[in-house]
């Protein structure tokens, strides 16, 4: 019912920026919490950072002064810019969200990535 699509990954050299997008799209009152994920080959997935509803941050302290996580709620849209890009940050980068789905139900909801790759 509620779909997650990213987008904006890319092969980019280190030092270089992106900026992916994430936007939900279905039947859904509104979205709670949203976050970025990562996972790169033979690692665990990985927070990267979240935003609430009202707009409050919160950092991995690797990423944190590099990333920068915002959503436009009008948009249900979701955005991580990437700035100072290093070759440890290449993996598949998810889109997370908490989405209330009825009156009193919320559910998570995964996107199925996009691939960032930081060359050295």
């Amino acid at each position: 019912q509620v779909q997650l699509v990213e987008s904006g990954g890319g092969l980019v050299q280190a030092g270089g920026s992106l900026r992916l997008s994430c936007v939900a799209s279905g039947s859904f009152f509104s979205i709670n919490a949203m976050a970025w994920y990562r996972q790169a080959p033979g690692k665990q997935r990985e927070l990267v950072a979240t935003i609430t509803s009202g707009g409050s941050t919160n950092y991995a302290d690797s990423q944190k002064g590099r990333f920068t996580i915002s959503r436009d709620n009008a948009k249900n849209t979701m955005y991580l810019q990437m700035n100072s890009l290093k070759p440890e940050d290449t993996a598949v980068y998810y889109c997370y969200a908490d989405v209330r789905v009825r009156v009193t139900i919320s559910a998570n909801y995964w996107g199925k990535g996009t691939l960032v790759t930081v060359s050295s």
